[in-house]
């Protein structure tokens, strides 16, 4: 049975301002939307880590920084490499010295060696020796590109493209190899969704999300995007799927917005607001027998109240006086 808002006498009392048509109260099949929050996440994560041992003694981002894969992050310092350098090309010197004596030496054996002054392995001596010191020179130079290369594995770069979520160390931090100096998300965003176990049948890939305002502001869809992928877990109880959407590259990290997923479809009343009216905070339509019915109204759909309760196909409503 229906029930009755006021006295049978007001219910019964006629509308005098209603001139419009009756609106006959018909079923309509709507796509049902279910409204939850979504989180900015980075497709992927990576860290940059250290490749020698030493200080830190230059820190160039910080958390929030955007970033490019390459670029100098931090840098390490090992004093011992400065000057293990300094000895290798004191002692290349040294060495290009005694090349330049064992040169003139294998160049005297051999003009000797053409007048018959010496022995043929007197010049053999003599060559020997400046191969020996050719090759202790070619030593200290790969020693040295050893050091050069250490000292340039002392830049800490960034190992993709993408944003600073976190940096783990300050300047003068003595660093071992491995550590890590900050993390990154790669330049990549979604948004990650968990919806009711109930609408997991109802959801796939391909299918649109209509994307609130940024942050928790309420309003209507600002954008669309779509569910690019859908998890075959359920995570307690809930279907989680990945929204690939435009224009959310600026958010931060871990920031919420709502989104809107179509669930399936389902049959609803539709009226327009007219037929609507409010009293004492409750909700009441008139039939056009000028009964007034308690409803259950939902949300706005395509300019038109979603009556969730209180009305039965085939009913005709009359217009709400304003003024009753």
């Amino acid at each position: 049975m229906r029930t009755s808002f006021l006295a049978l006498a007001i219910l019964l009392a006629p509308l005098g301002g209603a001139t419009a048509e009756p609106f006959l109260v018909q079923p309509v099949e709507i796509v049902d939307r279910k409204i939850v929050f979504a989180t900015v996440e980075s497709v992927d994560r990576t860290v940059a880590r250290t490749r020698i041992a030493g200080t830190l003694e230059e820190l160039a981002v910080d958390e929030g920084d955007a970033v490019v894969e390459g670029q100098v992050l931090a840098r390490i310092e090992d004093p011992k490499l400065r000057l293990e350098q300094i000895a290798v090309e004191a002692q290349i010197e040294a060495l290009e010295a005694d090349r330049e004596l064992a040169r003139i030496e294998l160049d005297r054996a051999r003009t000797l060696r053409q007048r018959n002054a010496v022995p043929q392995a007197r010049v053999d001596e003599a060559l020997a020796n400046f191969r020996v010191i050719e090759a202790r020179i070619a030593a200290e130079r790969a020693r040295r590109e050893v050091i050069l290369q250490q000292l340039e594995e002392g830049k800490v770069r960034a190992p993709v493209d993408g944003r600073v979520l976190e940096v783990r160390v300050t300047e003068g931090t003595v660093m071992l190899p491995g550590e890590v100096v900050a993390e990154i998300a790669t330049e990549r965003y979604i948004l990650r969704a968990r919806l009711p176990e109930r609408h997991a049948r109802f959801v796939a890939e391909g299918d649109t999300v209509w994307i609130g305002a940024r942050g928790l502001a309420t309003g209507e869809p600002v954008g669309r995007g779509r569910i690019v992928k859908v998890y075959p877990e359920l995570d307690s109880g809930r279907v989680v799927v990945d929204i690939e959407a435009s224009g959310i590259g600026s958010y931060f990290v871990g920031e919420r917005a709502r989104v809107a997923v179509d669930t399936g479809t389902r049959s609803v009343f539709l009226v327009p607001p007219a037929y609507v009216g409010q009293r004492f905070g409750v909700d009441y339509v008139v039939l056009e027998s000028g009964e007034e019915v308690i409803v259950q109204r939902g949300m706005m759909r395509d300019g038109r109240l979603e009556i969730l309760a209180g009305l039965e196909a085939g009913d005709r409503l009359r217009p709400v006086d304003a003024d009753r």
